[in-house]
């Protein structure tokens, strides 16, 4: 897939032009109204537009050798290119202030206009950290939300194989050429990233993992969705960048609190000390997402069982239990199983994800009749 209203070959161009970053580039677009036209400009005409020599020099003279290796890898199959006129590009993305001018794709482009949430956390997690970027993913996903995060290791690999896990759709977004994948161990992932969502970037092929890029690719991550949750991360952390580019771009910050001795918890807990929204479940995520929110919970009540990612232990059936065949209240159920009332409220939600309860008015829950 390319542009359709001009000639890929100057938008190309245009993105490897030494000294245009992304910022310059739409600028550029706005000045010359096409990527053609900036190749027809003059001298003078590129120097009132702000240009550095260098930049101008490669404009009058570009090196079109330089854009074969993005032309050769579009010709795969699941290979795209979108450029910022095309009526294709993602809506939630061309609103931020610095939009790339040029996506490349593998995968499916129509996924990148799905109702996103991004998910990202450190890289080294604690277990329960990425089991709880998992169970949350898988949830998520579970009620018709993609799960977007950046392919790294840690919490974003847990993220994408939450989605994955109940057959959803995630989207992940590299700092990197598309020709390669970075992490390496992340190959089989990516593929199957690439076979139930989409794999993007906004570098040419050929771009290596230069650390400049990530922070770069963190305001894609955050700028096709909703909202950004953040599961575990340290004081100096680059999902701290995600979460700050999210709120600038008038994006919901989400964050997982954690125990105040786990250094993994500290980002997050400065996130909820600067207003992000503190959340347990994936319900609260739901009801903060406003008008996505009753299409995600009528989805998500009416998604098939997350079997793959749920063993019903001896607590879950004590609180199944504990709800006879008549409607009782959350305070009922914990009186009767004897557990805690948070240990219950997570229970309940993940029963009722399961299929094996329905919620009423009033805070009451009931059985369906599923068999354990």
């Amino acid at each position: 897939m390319t542009s359709h209203h001009e000639d890929l070959h100057y938008w190309l161009a245009l993105l490897r032009t030494p000294g245009v970053g992304a910022v310059t580039q739409v600028r550029l677009l706005d000045l010359f109204a096409s990527a053609e036209t900036v190749f027809s400009a003059s001298r003078q005409q590129l120097q009132q537009a702000g240009l550095r020599t260098e930049s101008i020099d490669y404009i009058l003279r570009p090196d079109w050798d330089s854009i074969s290796p993005d032309l050769e890898w579009l010709q795969q199959p699941d290979a795209h290119i979108l450029t910022l006129n095309d009526p294709a590009y993602p809506y939630m993305l061309k609103a931020i202030s610095d939009p790339p001018p040029v996506l490349f794709i593998f995968g499916d482009p129509a996924v990148l206009d799905l109702p996103q949430l991004a998910i990202v956390g450190s890289r080294n997690p604690t277990p329960g950290g990425a089991e709880t970027a998992r169970d949350f993913a898988a949830h998520l996903a579970g009620g018709g939300l993609s799960i977007t995060s950046g392919l790294a290791q840690g919490i974003d690999a847990a993220s994408h194989l939450g989605a994955l896990d109940v057959d959803g759709v995630t989207i992940a977004v590299t700092g990197t050429g598309l020709d390669r994948v970075y992490p390496a161990r992340h190959r089989e992932l990516a593929h199957r990233i690439a076979a139930q969502g989409a794999l993007v970037s906004e570098f040419p092929a050929g771009t290596p993992p230069l650390t400049p890029n990530f922070p770069r690719r963190n305001r894609i991550i955050s700028g096709l969705s909703m909202g950004t949750l953040v599961v575990e991360a340290a004081v100096q952390s680059g999902s701290l960048i995600t979460a700050k580019q999210a709120l600038e771009q008038g994006r919901e910050v989400f964050a997982v609190p954690g125990s105040i001795h786990n250094p993994q918890s500290r980002g997050c807990h400065r996130l909820i000390r600067q207003g992000a929204k503190l959340v347990e479940t994936a319900q609260d995520i739901f009801e903060e997402l406003g008008g996505f929110a009753a299409l995600a919970i009528e989805t998500e009540k009416s998604a098939p069982p997350l079997q793959s990612a749920f063993e019903m232990d001896d607590e879950y059936k004590k609180v199944l239990a504990s709800l006879g065949h008549e409607p009782a209240s959350v305070d009922v159920v914990v009186s009767r199983s004897g557990l805690t009332a948070d240990a219950v409220c997570s229970m309940l939600l993940v029963l009722e994800l399961q299929g094996y309860l329905k919620s009423m008015t009033g805070g009451y829950y009931c059985r369906t009749g599923k068999r354990t």
